[in-house]
């Protein structure tokens, strides 16, 4: 496994996150909650990835390296577009789809987008975990 461990280690990171959340929200929905699986939700999946990879760098390889920088400077944008960016884009779904009730053939744009500082810092937390759980094996 070793020599995959860069390849599985973000791809754990998603599976744990993606089956959290899902777990979380069917306990707060109080059924299988299939249909909010997507984009927003605690962890933040895209911040787990991130932080897995980065993380991960800096358990094996240290943090004085340029693949750290790297994987430090992607998370960063990842991890504030996730926060700043997504929830726009969800705020003006949400005036867009009042604005078109009435029409007919308009389909709805998802309104859940981004994440809470809370649902990040679970993201980071959840990445951060698997990679090192990744780097013992």
């Amino acid at each position: 496994m070793k020599s995959y461990i860069y390849l599985i280690t973000p791809f754990l990171a998603w599976l744990v996150a993606g089956c959290l959340k899902f777990l979380i929200n069917s306990i707060k929905a109080r059924k299988l909650a299939f249909g909010l699986i997507g984009y927003g939700g605690l962890p933040s999946n895209h911040s787990a990835i991130v932080s897995s990879m980065t993380a991960l760098i800096a358990i094996k390889e240290g943090i004085d390296t340029p693949a750290f920088g790297v994987a430090l400077t992607l998370s960063f944008i990842v991890l504030l577009d996730a926060n700043s960016l997504r929830q726009a884009i969800g705020k003006h779904a949400v005036v867009i789809n009042h604005l078109a009730k009435d029409t007919p053939e308009y389909k709805q744009l998802r309104e859940r987008m981004g994440h809470t500082k809370i649902e990040i810092l679970a993201g980071v937390l959840v990445g951060c975990l698997v990679a090192y759980l990744a780097s013992t094996l």
